[in-house]
């Protein structure tokens, strides 16, 4: 495949025609990738979607609403990608487009990627600068863990999503203040439910009294979960920021009675004790191989016997969700800390932190989130 004269051969022949085209087009999707990301990012930057929530509308009226001009320009672009949809003057919703109708979270982070858009301006430059840090998936944990360290700023220093998220690259997580966790916390608020309906889908926490949710965020996971088992309690336990916005969240959602939150650095401090139920949601995969490690054994130490772990992320290597290992690979790289990792990869880590019955929970939307369940044996080995 690798012969022009094999490529003009196949390209002719009735047989092999077909296969040459679809190459060609997802070749020369590779190529043009990066303009539709900016029609979809120049699409929610002027509200296209809710502003034809509620149907079609005329051109010239939307150029005038959006005070664009040269309008035409973005739908057509955005038609072809079946964002939107153009007939006879009038815009309308595409397939694509419509769903994205109401949804905050996907929202969120496309507005969010201009900081990746200006880390991988130079993506050579990128690679360099993490100066081989990231461990490639097929090497040995042990190796990868042993030269890992677990404090400091990470390579990633410099980057835009280095800066954004700040805990990433603090000397001292733990000291961070308001200003610098808020705008991480709310992306990441916005984007839970849709995870948390898929994670409460695949493993039903009702059978649990209480669960720490560890790097939790304001709190949108153990509030969702807190409704789907209305006799669970439970902790999040993330930097004291964090944790005293979450719980001003379950103040505000009338759930302080049945949920709080621990302010403390994971790395640093003893975990809350008595759950018996620990998640980490989109978690393991921001640290690199030693802090993951260490991760797991202190949620493996805050366990009693008998106690399950939940582990919900993106994995490398997921059947349909190809593009996720690509995407987390640099999107952690510019951030500076952790990498994507296989189901394998995974299972294997919980084992070496003395997990057992590891366990693959299927999701509906693999590409969004797996999930693997991992418990402390009863009696230690």
């Amino acid at each position: 495949m690798t012969r022009p004269a094999f490529r003009a051969w196949a390209a002719r022949n009735p047989f092999t025609r077909p296969i040459a085209r679809r190459r060609t087009r997802a070749l020369f999707d590779l190529c043009a990738g990066f303009v539709y990301a900016q029609t979809l990012s120049a699409c929610v930057s002027l509200d296209l979607f809710e502003r034809l929530a509620a149907g079609p509308v005329a051109l010239d009226a939307l150029a005038r609403a959006t005070e664009m001009p040269a309008l035409e320009t973005l739908v057509r672009a955005a038609a072809g990608l079946d964002l939107l949809t153009l007939r006879h003057g009038q815009v309308s919703l595409g397939p694509l487009g419509a769903a994205m109708v109401g949804n905050a979270g996907v929202v969120a982070m496309i507005a969010h990627h201009r900081l990746l858009y200006a880390d991988l301006a130079d993506p050579v430059a990128l690679l360099r600068g993490r100066g081989g840090m990231a461990p490639a998936l097929a090497e040995p944990v042990e190796a990868s863990a042993a030269r890992a360290p677990l404090t400091g700023p990470g390579p990633g220093v410099g980057t835009a999503l280095g800066a954004y998220w700040a805990y990433a690259q603090a000397e001292q997580p733990a000291g961070l203040e308001a200003g610098a966790v808020a705008p991480y916390s709310a992306l990441m608020a916005a984007s839970q439910p849709l995870v948390a309906a898929e994670i409460l889908s695949a493993y039903p926490v009702r059978r649990h009294t209480r669960v720490l949710d560890v790097g939790g965020g304001e709190g949108a996971f153990l509030a969702a979960a807190a409704q789907t088992a209305p006799l669970l309690r439970g902790t999040v336990f993330d930097l004291p920021a964090v944790a005293t916005r979450a719980a001003a969240r379950f103040h505000n959602d009338g759930l302080s009675g049945r949920l709080d939150a621990v302010g403390g650095d994971v790395f640093q401090q003893a975990w809350p004790g008595g759950a018996d139920l620990i998640s980490l949601v989109r978690v393991v995969h921001d640290h690199d191989d030693g802090r993951a490690l260490h991760i797991l054994r202190a949620a493996y130490a805050a366990l009693p016997p008998g106690g399950t772990l939940l582990l919900a992320e993106p994995m490398a290597g997921t059947h349909g969700a190809g593009g996720v290992g690509t995407y987390f690979s640099f999107y952690l790289l510019a951030m500076g800390s952790g990498q994507p990792r296989t189901r394998a990869r995974l299972q294997a880590m919980l084992k070496m932190s003395g997990f057992a019955e590891i366990r693959h929970r299927p999701t509906a939307t693999p590409l969004l989130i797996s999930v693997l369940t991992a418990r402390r044996p009863l009696r230690s080995v």
